[in-house]
């Protein structure tokens, strides 16, 4: 079964909580995450949120580095650390005690509170949860090699047991709370990682992983002990 949102995150983790009722899948807030932080950006407490450029919130308590790059719009949460040479392009919720680290690339996301994107990541039209890793140069890929619209797929045997169609063309990962990204592997288009599950380091992987499951380099899927 393609894991929904219920299944994937504790939205207490996060500031965007309200953007994902009524839904039932994530993916379907990635239209959305540009207008939600305009319209919640300006409502942040002044004595909280710094408000650098227009669209741009940053917490008080956040360390950004010089080098890094805020685009608009944005919002970065309390204790979040956005390393050196750090690219957010726009549409960005970086949740509180997150870490976004050297050359990192960020576009259409939402980071959940303690999340780790800490070296050499790309991270497009995602949505990672509480506690998530990606390991060093793990990277999304939000854009299939054919450009047509992302169906979400997952398969058992090599065989595909349930399927949806998504109606997006840019579509990256969701990765569930405590999720785990292992060092240099690839997300293709349309991946779900489950709640509590790792993906081995350089795997190249496409489909859905159910919670509390590991899948190795060869695509082999066994539960987690």
């Amino acid at each position: 079964m393609i894991p929904k949102i219920k299944d994937l995150y504790d939205l207490n983790e996060t500031r965007a909580k309200e953007l994902f009722e009524g839904k039932e899948y994530p993916w379907e807030v990635l239209d959305d995450i540009k207008a939600y932080i305009l319209k919640i950006g300006p409502t942040l407490p002044k004595d909280e949120f710094d408000n650098p450029k227009e669209g741009v919130w940053i917490a008080k308590d956040a360390k950004v580095f010089d080098s890094a790059y805020i685009g608009s719009p944005c919002i970065i949460d309390h204790e979040a650390e956005i390393r050196q040479c750090a690219f957010i392009r726009e549409s960005a919720i970086v949740g509180r005690g997150s870490v976004i680290g050297n050359s990192c690339e960020l576009k259409n996301v939402i980071i959940f509170n303690n999340c780790e994107v800490p070296h050499f990541n790309y991270v497009a039209d995602c949505i990672l949860g509480f506690h998530a890793h990606m390991g060093a140069g793990s990277v999304t890929s939000n854009v299939k090699a054919d450009r047509k619209n992302v169906v979400v797929k997952e398969y058992e045997n090599g065989q595909i047991v349930d399927q949806i169609e998504t109606g997006r063309r840019k579509f990256g990962a969701m990765l569930g709370d405590w999720a785990e990204i292992g060092c240099n592997a690839v997300l293709n288009p349309g991946s779900v990682i489950g709640a509590h599950s790792n993906v081995y380091p350089t795997t190249c992987f496409r489909g859905v992983l159910g919670a509390n499951k590991i899948c190795k380099n060869d695509m082999t899927i066994v539960d987690k002990k």
